[in-house]
């Protein structure tokens, strides 16, 4: 098969289209260009799309993964030619089914090719499997390594072992494993089956024995269990008939309970008539606490109100008039007058001098008689000034005194001061003042406002007495209330116990039983249950031994059984030793035809190594293991670099793809990528050797294939 084109609406890919040429086809891109998603569409429109996947936390499923970006139906073509003809494939989105609708036609005519259908698609145009495809033809980066797929392993295993893929050693095989199990085969195989036969009917028979002796003694047991039944009933009877009469003085009892609480209720209801309702009487009893807590709470503030503030003691001088100006006034009179007694004492002094110069003058200038004469004069003119002058003082020191007196302590300088701190006292005095009578007043007029509530609804009559009054008929409401109560009460007691109170006749038989009530049932439950368990055991057995059939018939069953058994384990023996023989001869073709794969993978190997690794195996988990040339031992995969890895894996599974997809085209996603330049030439070499015979087409996201195609 070929491809000549493939037209994608997948993924990122939005009607884009991608030619392809026979032979070798290197499409050169960078990551993220959308190579791997050309190698999922091609997958896709081959073998159909897993719609059943569900993506989970690690991975997306292909119909999510690869849903069209740009919300368009995913749809797809792909031409190409086989078996010598140009057909078409179309897969289209149908409903909510991505890719659901096919088609397939030939390309020129547009006739439908009825043989291709998308179930059966990849499987006939590419020879083999999808999940064969996906590990041989298909070679991608990410999962080089050779991983077991069971349908790869069954064709690889018959290449490998005899040379042929049709499968018919590994069908006869199958068929001989088949008849084997059919014989024996865990619970299955015939021969187990006619072996568990034998022994259920051995079983059976002596489960018929062991029923028949189980039932014999159930019987007795059953009988004297119905004994002890009957002696619990004629106890329980009796018990019955006691609690009858004592059910029904507990009735009468409760009957004359109940007419005494009628007539509570008939009391009660006598006072109340003339009350006023119950919410009504509730209301206004709330209502006169109301007043009486509204009342305390006054008188609790009245008693708690501050005192009238107390007047400063004011000294004498500033109780009438202004303090401040008095004060200003005394401090004036005060300076005048200590002037008025400086000016006296220098009036003195001048006189005195005036005297003493007066007579040194009449000394020196007149005679004795005028001496005489004029001392006289101002002796008595003195003696009159001095006379004068401390009539003049101490007045002035009089009214000294009395202004001192006016401010005892306190000198003359300190007496505005005084008067500044007298008024802000008075001040002070007369705002508390204020406050404290203003606070009486707001109190007074409450005060008299509730008590003016007070006797509009009191009417009069002392609050303490109203209060009381409404109490009184609270508590009388209260009183009907529970008188009615007790009454529902009493009656509902009385009626339960009268629909409760059992009834019985007096037993006939004696009784000599002791247990009481509750210990009678539990007895007579147990028994009763120990007696209904025996019967359902005996019907059980009895159905059980009617199931299991007749003895005799059991043992000519058992007989026929023994001998198919006998038959089967011959068909058994002769069926392995065919088995050994296909064995033998399936390890002699081995022999011959085991070397094919690993002949061609030791081959390609060489070939991508220039010849350094030149041996290798396959095992039968598919693991490879390497040598070079010059090492005496082959080692596991792991023991080699990536690249030589690489190499390994893309030797094997070019080998592979030979063998089992010949007419398919080769796909390579970036599978070169860990190559060094020498191992990528000769691998180029392998490629375009193979697209001699098959189209290969190599995804890659450098340039180096493309330089080395146009050098080789």
């Amino acid at each position: 098969m070929k491809i000549y084109s493939m037209t994608a609406t997948f993924g990122k890919l939005e009607h884009e289209t991608l030619t392809l040429q026979p032979g070798l086809n290197i499409i050169e891109a960078p990551n993220e260009w959308g190579k791997t998603t050309w190698c999922a569409f091609l997958t896709a429109m081959l073998y159909g799309l897993e719609t059943r996947a569900k993506s989970t936390k690690t991975a997306l499923a292909d119909k999510e993964r690869y849903a069209p970006w740009s919300g368009s139906p995913m749809a797809g073509r792909i031409d190409l030619c086989w078996q010598g003809r140009d057909i078409t494939i179309e897969r289209t989105t149908k409903g909510r089914i991505p890719l659901g609708q096919f088609r397939a036609y030939e390309t020129e005519s547009g006739l439908p090719v009825p043989e291709l259908t998308a179930a059966n698609c990849g499987q006939l145009l590419l020879g083999v499997e999808r999940s064969v495809f996906l590990r041989a033809g298909f070679i991608r980066l990410k999962d080089m390594p050779v991983t077991q797929d069971e349908a790869l392993r069954a064709r690889l295993n018959a290449l490998v072992t005899t040379g042929d893929e049709s499968g018919d050693g590994e069908r006869l095989g199958k068929a001989l494993r088949v008849l084997k199990n059919r014989c024996r085969h865990n619970k299955t195989g015939l021969l187990p089956q006619a072996e568990g036969e034998k022994a259920a009917l051995e079983e059976t028979l002596r489960e018929l024995e062991t029923l028949e002796s189980q039932s014999g003694r159930m019987k007795a047991r059953r009988e004297e269990v119905a004994a002890w039944v009957k002696a619990l009933e004629n106890h329980n009877a009796h018990l019955r008939y006691h609690a009858a009469r004592a059910d029904e003085e507990r009735v009468a009892q409760a009957r004359q309970l109940r007419h005494d609480a009628v007539a509570r209720l008939e009391e009660a209801d006598a006072v109340c008539r003339n009350l006023p309702s119950g919410e009504e009487t509730e209301r206004m009893y709330r209502a006169a606490i109301g007043l009486q807590e509204r009342r305390l709470a006054l008188q609790m503030e009245e008693r708690m109100l501050p005192p009238l503030p107390e007047a400063p003691e004011i000294p004498a001088c500033y109780r009438n008039g202004d303090p401040v100006a008095a004060a200003e006034a005394d401090f004036r009179k005060n300076n005048a007058l200590e002037k008025k007694k400086k000016r006296t004492g220098w009036i003195w002094a001048v006189y005195a001098a005036a005297a003493v110069l007066a007579i040194a003058a009449i000394l020196l200038y007149t005679g004795k008689a005028v001496l005489i004469a004029g001392g006289a004069a101002i002796a008595a003119g003195f003696v009159l000034a001095l006379l004068v002058s401390v009539v003049r003082t101490g007045r002035i020191r009089r009214e000294l005194d009395a202004l001192y007196d006016r401010h005892p302590g306190v000198t003359p300088g300190k007496w505005v001061e005084e008067g500044h701190g007298i008024a802000c006292l008075m001040a002070e005095y007369a705002a508390a003042l204020q406050e404290a009578e203003v606070t009486r007043d707001g109190f007074a007029q409450r005060k008299a406002e509730l008590q003016r509530e007070i006797t509009a609804f009191t009417g009069g009559q002392e609050l303490s007495d109203c209060v009381k009054g409404w109490q009184d008929a609270v508590a009388a409401w209260k009183d009907y209330g529970d008188a009615r109560r007790e009454a529902v009460r009493a009656d509902g007691h009385w009626q339960t116990l009268r629909s409760m109170a059992k009834t019985g006749a007096a037993p006939v038989e004696s009784d000599t039983l002791t247990y009481t009530e509750a210990e009678t049932s539990r007895l007579l439950s147990d028994a009763n249950g120990e007696l209904a368990q025996l019967n359902s055991r005996l019907s059980q057995y009895q159905g059980r031994m009617e199931a299991l059939g007749d003895k005799e018939a059991l043992y000519r069953v058992l007989e026929k059984t023994n001998g198919r058994i006998r038959k089967l384990e011959d068909t058994y023996a002769a069926l392995a030793i065919a088995q050994q023989t296909l064995v033998d001869a399936t390890m002699e073709l081995q022999r011959r035809f085991a070397p094919k794969i690993s002949s061609r993978a030791r081959e390609l190997m060489a070939a991508f190594t220039n010849g350094r690794y030149n041996r290798l195996r396959l095992g039968e988990d598919l693991e490879l293991h390497a040598g070079a040339g010059e090492e005496d031992t082959l080692h596991e995969a792991l023991w080699l670099s990536d690249g030589t890895i690489d190499q390994l894996y893309l030797a094997l599974r070019l080998a592979v793809a030979e063998a089992l997809t010949a007419e398919a085209p080769l796909i390579l996603d970036d599978a070169l990528v860990r190559f060094d330049d020498d191992r990528l030439k000769a691998a180029m070499d392998v490629l375009q050797q193979e697209a001699q015979t098959r189209q290969v087409i190599l995804f890659t996201c450098q340039s180096r294939e493309k330089r080395l195609c146009e050098t080789i």
